[in-house]
């Protein structure tokens, strides 16, 4: 199986990139964050054409989460159970027996405003949740935006991020208490190259300089951690014209039998 998360930054604007990724990688399953559509507008014919079938919600101009499938999804799940929340973040759904959720956590936009506030009682709700879920569904993989930084080595300037949002010591501890539950990162599996990013801001020449932060991630149940054969994040996209800040994140799996 391979699976992937992009945080597409307007599916409107990167419908063509979307689709040129797709088929030239052909995932089983690709998640997308911040799609910023409604619903009525969202492209499910033009992915039915390269074989995808789709589940999505959204909302205009902002957030708007999305899976697109090779195989039917069943089971599909909006928004987290019990914590009540306008922004459409959240997106669950069965896919050839593997449990897989798709996020977009909260920015937070600074370190103690209240949408920082609001950032961390969405991750607990979202532990609580993914708690419960990995309790019924022993093949889990959660994906997405995670707007979380979790070490140093995942930053391109420590330094100079220190104490600001995306890094903050409360939200790595947001993000390890998911990793308490039982989940691997599956990046951190495998030997991989110092400095990869996953996101980089358009401004100050980010890219080209790679000043960059690892935020988008796959985090994996204990039996799919066992059969992860690979991890990485594809930066072509972001070299595209008007790109996406993020670039795609790919993990292929083995067959539970290999």
């Amino acid at each position: 199986m391979k699976l992937a998360t992009w945080n597409v930054n307007s599916l409107n604007v990167r419908l063509p990139q979307v689709l040129a990724w797709l088929e030239a990688h052909q995932p089983d399953v690709l998640a997308l964050q911040e799609t910023k559509l409604e619903d009525h507008r969202f492209p499910a014919a033009d992915f039915a054409t390269l074989g995808y079938s789709a589940a999505f919600s959204g909302q205009k101009t902002y957030n708007g989460v999305a899976l697109l499938s090779r195989t039917p999804l069943g089971d599909v799940q909006t928004g987290i159970p019990g914590f009540e929340d306008e922004q459409r973040r959240v997106l669950a759904a069965t896919v050839g027996g593997v449990r897989v959720a798709c996020l977009y956590v909260p920015n937070g936009q600074a370190v103690g405003s209240d949408k920082y506030a609001y950032k961390l009682e969405w991750l607990a709700a979202a532990r609580d949740w993914l708690r419960d879920e990995l309790a019924a569904h022993g093949r889990l993989a959660v994906v997405g935006d995670f707007n979380v930084a979790p070490e140093d080595r995942d930053v391109h300037s420590p330094k100079r991020w220190e104490g600001q949002v995306l890094v903050s010591g409360p939200e790595r501890d947001a993000f390890r208490e998911l990793l308490d539950l039982g989940l691997h990162d599956a990046f951190r599996l495998h030997e991989q190259p110092e400095r990869v990013f996953s996101w980089w801001p358009y401004g100050r020449l980010g890219f080209p300089r790679n000043w960059g932060l690892r935020i988008d991630h796959v985090l994996v149940s204990p039996p799919l951690a066992a059969e992860c054969r690979a991890c990485t994040v594809d930066v072509a996209p972001r070299r595209h014209e008007r790109p996406s800040d993020h670039a795609p994140v790919v993990a292929t799996f083995a067959a539970p039998s290999d």
